[in-house]
């Protein structure tokens, strides 16, 4: 099946890699034209000329700043002439944001801003839009351990997906009857650059993780654009203010056999 977001127009943050990277090439495979914010500006260049100048367009964007989040919505939509998707993915997962012990304030902070404020001011900037369209889907990116304990310590990390997956639900249920539905994506780990570089800076802290995957496996970022494809497009329409947890069954395990 191929069309099933034709010709809307879609926001995603993070889009220059790994499940932003992977839904952008999928939203466009299935006739969206997407604006990408991202600070990686030779992907972002590389990618508008791989996938086409007219269905791509990339803008430098801190996702912290309420101006360039305005921006970047207000771009979508004198480009193409509508904002019907946002998929506010940006994150961050340093290794300093660890035990609550050994977390400092900056860091915490640091994560706040890029996870959850982040995804304030995208919502924030799009509904507008949304709302005077009377349509539009919203997905913002949480994460498994918003609904249970991370194996691993990621204090701020953890606390700011929790935040995310709230702000979704309040938003779906205030804009139901609007005709904007706003959903949370929750992924268990899965095989991007951030689980990457925590496999080669701590190899014992990232194989932790895959113990408690009941499938075995880390999910691909193909996976989890599959996911977010299904709830931006109509194939959803009876679903907001939903915990989608695309987690290999991790959320769902007591205990994992070996």
């Amino acid at each position: 099946m191929t069309g099933r977001i034709q010709d809307r127009v879609a926001v995603v943050t993070g889009g220059c890699s790994g499940i932003g990277l992977a839904t952008v090439r999928r939203f466009v495979e299935e006739g969206a034209r997407v604006v990408i914010g991202d600070i990686d500006d030779a992907s972002g260049a590389a990618l508008v000329a791989e996938l086409g100048a007219d269905v791509v367009t990339y803008v430098h964007v801190d996702v912290t700043s309420k101006d360039e989040v305005d921006a970047l919505f207000r771009t979508a939509k004198d480009t193409y002439g509508s904002v019907d998707i946002a998929f506010n993915n940006a994150g961050i997962s340093p290794p300093e944001d660890d035990s609550i012990l050994d977390t400092d304030l900056d860091a915490w902070r640091k994560v706040q801003e890029v996870n959850l404020t982040s995804v304030y001011l995208c919502c924030k900037a799009a509904l507008p839009y949304m709302l005077e369209q009377k349509r539009g889907s919203i997905i913002n990116t949480a994460s498994f351990v918003a609904v249970m304990g991370a194996a691993t310590s990621q204090i701020s990390y953890s606390a700011s997906k929790g935040g995310v997956l709230s702000m979704s639900r309040e938003l779906g249920v205030q804009f139901a009857r609007e005709g904007v539905r706003v959903n949370a994506l929750c992924p268990g780990p899965v095989n991007t650059p951030l689980l990457k570089e925590l496999f080669a800076s701590d190899a014992e802290r990232a194989a932790r993780r895959l113990v408690h995957v009941p499938m075995g496996r880390f999910g691909e970022p193909e996976e989890m654009a599959n996911a977010v494809l299904f709830l931006a497009s109509d194939e959803s329409s009876f679903m907001t203010a939903s915990t989608f947890l695309v987690d290999g069954g991790i959320s769902g395990a007591y205990v994992t056999p070996i």
